[in-house]
């Protein structure tokens, strides 16, 4: 499991309804924190970081932009279940339904 400090007011904070989270993931790529600066300009957020390596664990663009888009290294796949769905797939869902809804 990997402890991720998530960005106050990100979406992934709002859908867990948590600033730090632990997810399971296994992984061979990562953000080469080279680049970080020029890919945060062009609008992506940096939401969720493994503070002990400085690891990025979650991206997204911001709510004004896309209403739930959100990439991550964690599998949620692998916590989720029928009677408990992981809070992205909750997150993924809800935005889904407003869209639809506001049509």
């Amino acid at each position: 499991m990997y402890k991720a400090d998530l960005l106050p007011g990100s979406i992934v904070a709002q859908t867990y309804g948590s600033k730090e989270i632990s997810e399971r993931h296994r992984h061979r790529y990562e953000v080469n924190n080279k680049y970080r600066e020029q890919i945060e300009a062009a609008g992506v957020v940096f939401s969720g970081i493994y503070t002990k390596e400085n690891l990025v664990e979650f991206v997204e663009l911001p709510a004004q932009m896309h209403p739930f888009y959100v990439g991550t290294q964690a599998h949620p796949e692998l916590r989720s279940r029928p009677t408990n769905p992981h809070p992205l797939f909750i997150g993924l869902i809800a935005a889904a339904l407003a869209i639809k809804n506001s049509k």
